[in-house]
């Protein structure tokens, strides 16, 4: 039977996880065995682990873990260049030419260890079983509400940090507003169709700002979008990917604009195909935003874990959704497991 260690995340501010006590306990019940490290940060505590029947394991334990068991994760794993000799779940990112990926091929490789990346998690029409998406355009809606709070007083915006819930980010936003006193912001959210594009603009709208939503039908053309640059704020949510258009380019930094706010819940600024080529890293909780031209202000929002300032909401949704991919471990012959671990192997020969 299949064997399961849930790993602690070591990335700052990451809080998340990918399976419940309920969750675990209904693969217990499947007969599977589930091992949770303790971690002091993850959102639910180890103890409901345990209470629902987890054996419980050291902390980043998972390297001396035994070689039958599946090490499942969210976020990247330590960069200490050690040889990756278990099958592990977790968002790779080892896919789109990025140079860290490579360098995590490498090490599944020297250890002959293999990744099922969560994101190659796909159904037979290619759509992904479980996703964070919602969340985290939620919350990238949210902190680019928040930098353009800053911008009205001359600012910018300051290190963001989880909150309890959705009500507590809720209430936050709007004393933050009423306390501004001006007009809500007008808003444009590419992508709008998708879960990430669902999230911002349910952030965004109930909160009060107009908002425009552009999906696939209004970008088809390939721009230029010179409408992006007459609202307050742009949020994107398209992967990028080949073909992709350049939806904000770098003459729109000069050019004349109502917009100074753009939240990059994509943010794949290493990318080849970044469809807002106006910055080459990533903002961080510290420092939310890259302020990429000063007069009239234009800053960026590129934060990689957005949906961890809401970790109790994005846990629970996401959760829910793999739950059933699995409880199918018990079969890695099944096609979800088998694609996710072929397209490993594809990317892995390329080496």
């Amino acid at each position: 039977m299949a064997h399961i260690w849930l790993r602690a995340e070591q990335r700052d501010n990451e809080t998340r996880v990918g399976l419940t006590p309920d969750g675990a306990k209904s693969l217990l019940d499947r007969g599977m065995s589930v091992t949770v490290e303790h971690s002091d940060t993850r959102v639910i505590a180890t103890q409901d682990y345990a209470d629902a029947g987890c054996e419980i394991a050291d902390f980043a334990s998972w390297p001396n873990a035994p070689l039958d068991a599946i090490v499942f994760g969210l976020k990247e794993l330590p960069e200490d260049g050690t040889p990756l000799r278990h099958r592990h779940i977790l968002f790779g990112h080892a896919f789109k030419g990025q140079a860290s990926g490579r360098v995590l091929l490498e090490r599944f490789k020297a250890g002959g260890g293999s990744l099922y990346d969560l994101e190659s998690l796909t159904d037979e029409n290619g759509r992904r079983v479980a996703a964070f998406g919602y969340w985290a355009g939620y919350a990238g809606a949210a902190v680019s509400l928040m930098a353009w709070i800053a911008q009205q007083s001359g600012g910018v915006c300051d290190e963001v940090s989880a909150y309890a819930n959705k009500d507590a980010l809720l209430a936050d936003l709007s004393a933050r507003l009423t306390k501004l006193g001006t007009s809500r912001p007008t808003a444009i959210v590419i992508g709008a169709k998708g879960q990430v594009g669902t999230g911002a603009t349910d952030l965004l709208a109930g909160l009060g700002s107009t908002v425009r939503e552009w999906d696939m039908a209004e970008t088809a053309h390939g721009g230029p979008f010179d409408e992006i640059l007459e609202h307050d704020i742009f949020v994107n949510s398209i992967l990028a990917r080949d073909g992709t258009p350049v939806f904000v380019p770098e003459a729109a930094k000069s050019a004349p604009r109502r917009l100074s706010v753009i939240g990059d819940v994509a943010c794949d600024p290493d990318s080849a195909f970044n469809p807002i080529p106006l910055y080459d890293r990533a903002t961080s909780w510290a420092a939310p935003v890259l302020r990429v031209h000063d007069t009239p202000p234009l800053d960026i929002m590129a934060i990689d874990n957005l949906p961890s300032l809401l970790p109790l909401e994005s846990s629970q949704d996401y959760a829910e959704q793999l739950l059933p991919t699995l409880q199918s471990l018990t079969d890695l012959d099944g096609s979800v497991w088998t694609r996710a671990l072929a397209e490993f192997h594809k990317h892995s020969a390329a080496l």
